[in-house]
């Protein structure tokens, strides 16, 4: 079963890997996002992620999906968060299982790439000094000819 969300909610990432699996499966990948606790030299006190959630919800169920297709399994699990999060927290997890390997790693690195190029979620990073700075990211696909 394919399963996509994104919530307000703390992620457990034992909870999305539990939503794939199957007796003919041989391999389960499991990809965490944690915030770090710096960026580019400079210490981050924690992080806000900020979207769309219907849109960010119907593009990750699109990318779950390509994914799934990618790995010849229907068991893709991914979940995104928004709002704000401390340093260690989860902020996307990500869970694939299929009979081999090189399936399962290749479609969970394939989520998090489209993740990371289409989702319509922007993140704010806090800093230690008091600043805060949306990072730079990726105009979601619109659809319409020409425009993100």
């Amino acid at each position: 079963m394919i399963w996509s969300d994104v919530t307000t909610d703390p992620i457990d990432p034992g909870t999305v890997l539990k939503r794939v699996g199957a007796p003919g499966d041989g391999a389960a990948a499991l990809f965490v996002g944690m915030v770090r606790n710096s960026n580019e030299g400079r210490p981050v006190g924690g992080m806000e992620y900020e979207g769309y959630r219907d849109m960010a919800r119907d593009q990750l169920a699109a990318i779950a999906a390509e994914a799934a297709q990618q790995a010849d399994s229907d068991r893709v699990a991914v979940v995104h968060r928004l709002g704000e999060l401390a340093i260690g927290e989860v902020s996307v997890a990500i869970a694939v299982s299929s009979p081999h390997r090189a399936e399962a790693f290749r479609a969970a690195r394939y989520v998090i790439e489209e993740i990371k190029k289409r989702l319509p979620i922007w993140k704010r990073e806090r800093y230690l000094d008091g600043e805060e700075v949306w990072l730079e990211g990726h105009l979601p696909v619109t659809g319409i000819e020409g425009t993100r």
